[in-house]
């Protein structure tokens, strides 16, 4: 592993296992509410090795009726997903062998081919994959990606005091001081809290995780939900970030997005959609 100068831990959102001992704390969309239809094409991804051995669940964005975009730490070293698109899928049990109760549509992975897991080099990390299914999922609408650098123009005409953002996946509810792990679909809201730092610097985007912050903002993403959308305007259906990494295994403070309104997203996802 590559040494960081960062004094907090980076701890990427997806779920390795949920097992009665948890080897990584896993959560959801904190302090949200469940987003029954609101959002049908975000849907949960399990992952699994070229053996067909389940790896971990992350979330993501149905974009066409066969591309499913989520992050590129959750298809590394992955070979085949099982996508999910149903609200709540409580019944749906570890190590997920088959589609149990539910519909689910398969399909092979694909990450980003600059994506460094042993450690990525932030900001710039690359964090985008997608999982081609092998057959259609027909929906009245999908999510969409931004126009090029929307967030900069946002971000110069008007400051942050207004930018509030949507979050929707699949991760736990809360680690502490309960741990929570419903696999529903939750949303909440946050602000856009910083575009220029150390960890963002034009490919991240850093969005608040406290509720009652102003704006009527709920909260934020946590593990599990990796791969899931950030949209912006926050009832629209257009994904301006990939949820990556959090500071601290509690899912407190601050959430960061790998941002889709960037050439270095939009290149790699355009080579798999129509």
């Amino acid at each position: 592993m590559k040494s960081t100068p960062y004094k907090k831990p980076v701890v990427f959102l997806l779920v390795m296992v949920l097992l009665l001992v948890v080897a990584i704390p896993a959560s959801a969309v904190t302090y949200g509410e469940p987003d029954e239809d609101e959002h049908p094409y975000v849907g949960l991804v399990l992952f699994y090795d070229e053996s067909g051995e389940y790896m971990w669940r992350c979330s993501g964005t149905l974009l066409s009726p066969t591309v499913f975009m989520t992050a590129g730490h959750c298809v590394v070293d992955t070979a085949s997903a099982k996508v999910f698109f149903d609200a709540d899928l409580t019944e749906l049990e570890y190590p997920y062998p088959d589609c149990g109760p539910y519909d689910c549509v398969k399909g092979t992975t694909y990450g980003h081919s600059d994506y460094d897991d042993a450690w990525p080099d932030f900001p710039k990390t690359y964090d985008v994959g997608v999982v081609v299914l092998d057959k259609l999922v027909e929906m009245d609408e999908y999510g969409e990606l931004p126009e090029l650098g929307v967030l900069d123009e946002l971000d110069t005409q008007r400051g942050h005091q207004d930018l509030v953002l949507r979050t929707v996946g699949y991760g736990l509810q809360s680690v502490k001081p309960d741990y929570q792990a419903d696999r529903v679909r939750y949303t909440s809201t946050s602000l856009l809290v910083n575009l220029r730092s150390h960890l963002t610097d034009g490919y991240n985007l850093h969005t608040s995780n406290n509720p009652g912050k102003g704006h009527g903002t709920s909260g934020g993403s946590c593990f599990g939900d990796s791969g899931g959308p950030i949209f912006y305007p926050e009832g629209s259906n257009t994904v301006v970030g990939i949820v990556s990494f959090g500071m601290n295994w509690n899912c407190k403070g601050g959430d960061w997005a790998f941002r889709t309104d960037i050439e270095t997203t939009q290149d790699f996802v355009n080579e798999f959609l129509p």
